[in-house]
């Protein structure tokens, strides 16, 4: 395989990866799959991790998210079944 076709794959199941964050935090459900909601969510998270408060932002949602991972392993084991 090309190494072109290898950095494709690699980006591509980064996305996916990201995009089921979107869906696994109830995103996707809790606006209706309104795309230009979930765009100006991210927009405004954007906006809120350059400002003053930013590095506050990161430590706080890096812990819930942490924890929400801890849990979901928890309750749903180590493949997320």
């Amino acid at each position: 395989m090309r190494n072109w076709q290898v950095e494709r794959r690699k980006r591509t199941r980064h996305l996916i990866e990201l995009g089921g964050l979107v869906v696994k935090a109830g995103i996707v459900d809790l606006t209706g799959d309104d795309r230009a909601m979930i765009y100006g969510a991210l927009l405004w998270m954007a906006e809120k991790l350059k400002g003053e408060q930013g590095d506050h932002a990161r430590v706080v949602w890096a812990e819930k998210g942490r924890k929400a991972f801890e849990d979901a392993q928890k309750r749903d084991g180590p493949l997320g079944r």
